[in-house]
C-alpha cells in the first residue's frame, strides 16, 4: 500500500454511493497523486487545489530554514508527534515510538514514522513518489491548482510551470501574495478571499458547462 491507495478507495467508494453530483475534499498533494496516477479513469468530473506543496523535498528545505523552522516547521512537528503519540500502542510494532518523539522537523519526522508506516524503503524514496509534479502530466480531468509564490510551504521555484504547460486540463494560477492558503484582500480583510472566489467561479463553470469538456 502506497500513500495514495486510501484516496483512490474513498473517490471509488464515494463515486458508487453518491447519486447526484457532491463536492468532495481531500489532502491536496494526495488528491494530485492520484490525479496523476488513475488519469482520465476516475470518476471525479473536475478538481480544484490550493497551496499545493509541488515537490516534497524543496518544501521540506523550505521548511528547514531557520526562521520557517522557528515559525512553523518546529511547531508542526510536535502537532504530528502529539497525533501520532496518543495511538502509540498501535504504532510500537512498526517504528521505534521514543525516536519518534525526539524529531525536531517534519523531515526527521517523515524519515522516522510516516515513510516507514507506508512501507517506503527510504525517505527519499517517500518524498519523490509523495511530489505531485511528476505526475502533473498525466492529469486526466480539468484541474485549477492556485499557488501564491510567496508561500513558504511551497516554493516558487519549485512550482512546476512549464510541466503544467504540457497538459491542457491543468489550470495553474500564480499570485504575487497569498501566502500558504490565505490570499486576503483589502486593507482589513473579512469577507470572502481570492481562494474562495476563485473556487465558487470554478465550480460553478464546471457544473454548467463541465459536459462541454468531454
Amino acid at each position: 500500500m502506497t500513500f495514495i491507495t486510501p484516496v483512490t478507495e474513498i473517490i471509488t467508494y464515494c463515486s458508487l454511493q453518491l447519486q447526484r453530483p457532491s463536492k468532495l475534499f481531500f489532502p491536496r498533494m494526495l488528491l494530485l497523486n492520484y490525479l496523476g496516477k488513475i488519469g482520465s479513469k476516475t470518476p471525479l468530473m473536475a478538481a480544484a487545489t490550493f497551496s499545493v506543496g509541488w515537490n516534497t523535498f524543496a518544501c521540506s528545505e523550505s521548511l528547514e530554514k531557520p526562521l520557517n523552522w522557528l515559525l512553523f516547521n518546529y511547531y508542526l512537528t510536535t502537532c504530528l508527534q502529539s497525533s501520532v503519540n496518543k495511538h502509540r500502542h498501535m504504532f510500537v510494532k512498526q517504528v521505534d515510538m521514543d525516536h519518534v518523539m525526539k524529531a525536531k522537523s517534519i523531515r526527521e519526522f517523515d524519515k522516522r514514522f510516516t515513510s516507514v508506516m507506508f512501507g517506503y524503503r527510504t525517505i527519499d524514496d517517500y518524498y519523490t513518489d509523495a511530489s505531485p509534479s511528476r505526475r502533473l502530466t498525466s492529469v486526466g480531468i480539468p484541474v485549477l491548482c492556485l499557488n501564491s509564490v510567496d508561500d513558504v510551504f511551497s516554493p516558487s521555484h519549485a512550482i512546476p510551470i512549464e510541466t503544467a504547460k504540457q497538459n491542457p486540463n491543468v489550470a495553474l494560477v500564480l499570485t504575487s501574495y497569498g501566502g500558504h492558503i490565505g490570499f486576503l484582500e483589502g486593507i482589513w480583510p473579512r469577507q470572502s478571499t481570492y481562494m474562495d472566489r476563485v473556487f465558487k467561479q470554478f465550480v460553478q463553470a464546471m457544473v454548467e458547462h463541465g459536459h462541454e469538456l468531454s
